[in-house]
C-alpha cells in the first residue's frame, strides 16, 4: 500500500515538473505549497505509519497548503483555472496578435499537455486530496475550502471559469481561451482594471472608484460628447485626446471615472498618472502599445508651473514624434485652467530695449505655452453649476441615500449649505448629502 501510495505521489511531481509553458504558475504560494504538501506525503509513504514526527510534518504541510489557498478567495480548482488565464508565456503572448489558426502547431500541442497536467492537478486538490490525508493520518480530516465568490471578477473571466468548470477536457476549451488572451490580456492587465504609474511601474488598484452612469446629473451635453469619442476608440475609429476644464467640483474626474463602469467588459482600462510622473509618459506608452486592451490615460488637475519642463512629455504622448502613436491609448485630463501652462505679462514681448539675458524670440515661447491645449482634440468645458443643476443633483444623491426630507426643506437646507461652505457644486451636493445623511441618522 506504501509503494503504491509513494508511486502515485512521486508520478504527479513528475507530471507538475513537466509543465511546459505555463511553469510560471508553480512561482505562486499556493502552489509552493502544494508541492512542499506532496513531498511531505511521500516522505511520509517512504518511512512508513510508525514515524509519527512525518505524520505532524505533512499535517503541518496541509495546514500551510489550506491557508495559502484560502487567502485567494477561491477554492483550488478555481484557482488553478485563475492561473491559467493570468500566465504569461509564450502562447498566450502570440494569443494576444495572432488568430488562434494562425498559431504554430508546436504551441497549440503544447499547451494540450499543458491543460491535462493543471486539469489533473485541480481535481486533486479537494476532495481527493482530504480522502488522501484522512486516509494516510487514520483520522478524519474535515477542513473544507469554500465556494468560490466570482462576482468580483469580469464578466468575461467569470464566464471562461465556468466552463472551465463544467467540461472534463479543458483541451477543448483551447480556441476559447486563445480568444480570452487575444482580448483581455495576461498578467496584471487581466487582473486589474485600473492602474496607477508609481515608482517607475504600472501597479493595479483592487478598489477602483467606480462611478455609475447614473450618478451623474447635470452636464448632459459634455457626457454625450465624451462617451462618443469613447465608443469610437473603443471600436477602432481614431479618437481624440480630451481636456476637461472648467470650475472645481462639477464632476470632471467623476465623468471619466464612470467610463470605466461602462466600458470595462469591452476592454477598457483606466491609467491614472499623478502631475509629477508626466515624464514618463513616453515609457508608459511604450509598456501599453503591446497589449491588447484599450487605455485612457488619466491626468487629474493638469496644470504646470513656469519652470516645469514636463509638459513637453505630455506633447509627445498627444502628437508623437518619430514612433508611431499607441492605437490602443488616448490621455483625458482634467484641469481648472483652460490654458495649462501658467503665462505672466513678463512673457510676452515689449518695444523696449531687450538686454543680453532676454530672450530673441518672446512671441515664440508664448506661442509654445498656449500650443499645449490645442494639442487635445477636444476640449469639455464645464461651467460652474447654477441653482437649478445643483439642486437637481442634491434631489437625485438625496434619492440615492434614502432621505424623504420635503423638497422645500431639502432645497432650503441645501442651498444654506452651498452658501456657508464651497459654493453651488456636484462636490458641494455630496458633501451636503453625506453631512445630512449622517445628521439625520443621529437624531433617530
Amino acid at each position: 500500500m506504501l509503494d503504491e501510495t509513494r508511486e502515485f505521489i512521486y508520478t504527479r511531481q513528475v507530471r507538475i515538473a513537466s509543465l511546459l509553458l505555463y511553469q510560471n504558475v508553480l512561482d505562486q504560494a499556493p502552489w509552493e505549497a502544494y508541492e512542499k504538501l506532496l513531498k511531505s506525503l511521500a516522505n511520509y509513504a517512504l518511512d512508513g505509519h510508525e514515524n509519527s514526527s512525518r505524520q505532524l510534518s505533512y499535517l503541518f504541510a496541509y495546514g500551510q497548503w489550506f491557508r495559502a489557498i484560502a487567502a485567494t478567495g477561491y477554492n483550488w480548482r478555481d484557482y488553478v483555472i485563475l492561473q491559467i488565464l493570468t500566465s504569461e508565456n509564450p502562447f498566450s503572448q502570440l494569443a494576444q496578435v495572432k488568430d488562434f489558426s494562425q498559431l504554430p502547431m508546436s504551441l497549440i500541442s503544447a499547451v494540450k499537455h499543458d491543460l491535462k497536467i493543471l486539469e489533473e492537478m485541480s481535481l486533486w486538490g479537494g476532495d481527493k486530496l482530504v480522502d488522501f490525508v484522512s486516509s494516510a493520518s487514520n483520522n478524519h480530516v474535515s477542513w473544507q475550502l469554500c465556494p468560490s465568490d466570482l462576482s468580483r471578477l469580469s464578466e468575461s473571466k467569470r464566464s471562461l471559469i465556468l466552463k472551465f468548470q463544467a467540461t472534463d477536457d479543458w483541451t477543448q476549451l483551447l480556441p476559447e481561451l486563445a480568444d480570452y488572451y487575444k482580448h483581455s490580456g495576461t498578467g496584471i492587465f487581466t487582473d486589474y482594471e485600473a492602474f496607477r504609474w508609481r515608482k517607475g511601474h504600472l501597479e493595479g488598484i483592487s478598489y477602483p472608484d467606480l462611478v455609475l452612469l447614473s450618478d451623474l446629473v447635470g452636464y448632459e451635453n459634455q457626457r454625450q460628447v465624451l462617451y462618443k469619442n469613447t465608443e469610437a476608440f473603443l471600436v477602432g475609429y481614431h479618437a481624440l485626446h480630451v481636456l476637461l476644464y472648467g470650475s472645481r467640483g462639477t464632476g470632471k474626474s467623476s465623468m471619466v471615472k464612470s467610463l470605466l463602469y461602462a466600458y470595462r467588459d469591452r476592454g477598457l482600462r483606466l491609467v491614472e498618472v499623478a502631475k509629477d510622473d508626466l515624464k514618463d509618459l513616453p515609457i508608459i506608452a511604450e509598456v501599453l502599445r503591446k497589449v491588447p486592451q484599450k487605455f485612457i490615460i488619466f491626468v487629474d488637475d493638469l496644470s504646470f508651473e513656469e519652470e516645469s519642463e514636463d509638459y513637453k512629455a505630455l506633447k509627445v504622448v498627444l502628437e508623437g514624434n518619430l514612433s508611431a502613436q499607441p492605437h490602443n491609448l488616448l490621455v483625458y485630463a482634467t484641469s481648472n485652467r483652460r490654458h495649462l501652462l501658467r503665462e505672466y505679462f513678463s512673457d510676452r514681448p515689449t518695444l523696449k530695449t531687450l538686454s543680453n539675458s532676454e530672450e530673441v524670440n518672446p512671441w515664440d515661447t508664448v506661442q509654445e505655452k498656449l500650443s499645449l491645449s490645442d494639442r487635445f482634440g477636444l476640449t469639455l468645458t464645464f461651467l460652474k453649476a447654477d441653482q437649478e443643476i445643483y439642486l437637481k443633483i442634491v434631489h437625485h444623491l438625496a434619492k440615492r441615500a434614502g432621505i424623504t426630507l420635503p423638497i422645500e426643506d431639502l432645497d432650503f437646507r441645501a442651498l444654506q449649505w452651498a452658501t456657508r461652505n464651497n459654493g453651488q457644486s456636484g462636490r458641494t451636493a455630496q458633501q451636503f448629502i453625506d453631512f445630512l445623511q449622517a445628521d439625520l441618522g443621529i437624531q433617530k
